[in-house]
């Protein structure tokens, strides 16, 4: 109840659950779609390879959105070059990105010696966003949501079967760089909430979560959004209540569903089934 009370009391509170609701709405459908395209890590690559840009960013004095935007799209062009150009795995190609990024936006700050407050880098700081920071992922968040939805076919067709997309008419190569786009918006989006450290968490752990829940792709995408946005909001609430770093809570919630949907889902929890075939031998005996 009081939490309740300091959502009214302190426009940072109300700041700060609009971005992190928006985030885990986004992080979860674009998160099931990469799933489904066995680029789940890619998250995790773009998350460590937005660094210098977040780091050139606060040395122009700039909003940090577009100097992270412009290197998540790079590292993401990188490694669709450099697996289309060479024998490299892609698992290869985002290790190469990642790391050397990374390094890249570590040494540009380490240089910089300024104000650049890396902690709030690697693990987000959403009590602290500002109101330009909450209007962009406002529409960064509608502009995925769209665009997904404009295209719901296209997408899931060139998902499951990319030789069937192709026969079809769809251009799978510009959906394929169309997805990397918008993981890389979400990516840059989800930093102010759990940081580049912790983003892969908010894009993989819903979506694996609701495909231990339900089958259908709708469905799917739907309760992987609604748990990624009740994880940051339970995230938001407990890290307030007990002063802790908001982008681990918010991790540790949602692990804490994936944990629960492991045990109990009702046709795949480890416990459901167990407690299903004591039922079916009873029955025989």
């Amino acid at each position: 109840m009081q939490f309740l009370i300091d959502i009214f009391a302190y426009e940072f509170l109300q700041k700060a659950l609009v971005v992190s609701i928006i985030t885990g709405v986004i992080s979860g459908v674009i998160g099931s779609l990469v799933m489904l395209r066995g680029l789940a890590l890619m998250g995790d690559a773009i998350s460590h390879a937005v660094v210098p840009g977040v780091a050139v960013s606060y040395l122009l004095g700039i909003n940090f959105f577009w100097g992270a935007m412009v290197a998540g799209l790079c590292a993401a062009l990188g490694v669709g070059f450099i697996q289309n150009r060479t024998r490299v795995k892609q698992d290869a190609a985002m290790g190469i990105m990642l790391s050397s990024m990374f390094a890249l936006g570590i040494v540009l700050i380490a240089h910089a010696k300024s104000a650049i407050d890396l902690n709030s880098i690697l693990f987000g700081n959403v009590l602290a966003v500002r109101t330009e920071d909450m209007i962009v992922s406002i529409i960064v968040g509608t502009v995925v949501l769209v665009t997904v939805l404009l295209l719901y076919k296209e997408l899931v067709v060139s998902s499951f079967d990319p030789a069937s997309a192709e026969v079809y008419g769809f251009k799978t190569k510009r959906l394929q760089y169309l997805v990397l786009v918008m993981l890389t918006l979400v990516t840059v989006t989800s930093m102010q909430t759990v940081g580049v450290v912790l983003v892969i968490s908010l894009l993989v752990t819903p979506a694996a979560t609701a495909l231990l829940l339900v089958k259908r792709l709708p469905a799917m995408l739907v309760i992987a959004a609604s748990l990624g946005a009740v994880s940051s909001f339970v995230g938001i609430i407990v890290s307030f209540e007990l002063n802790l770093p908001s982008g681990p809570v918010i991790a540790l919630v949602a692990t804490l569903f994936f944990l629960l949907a492991l045990l109990f889902s009702p046709s795949q929890g480890i416990i459901t089934r167990n407690i299903r075939t004591t039922e079916r031998k009873g029955v025989a005996q």
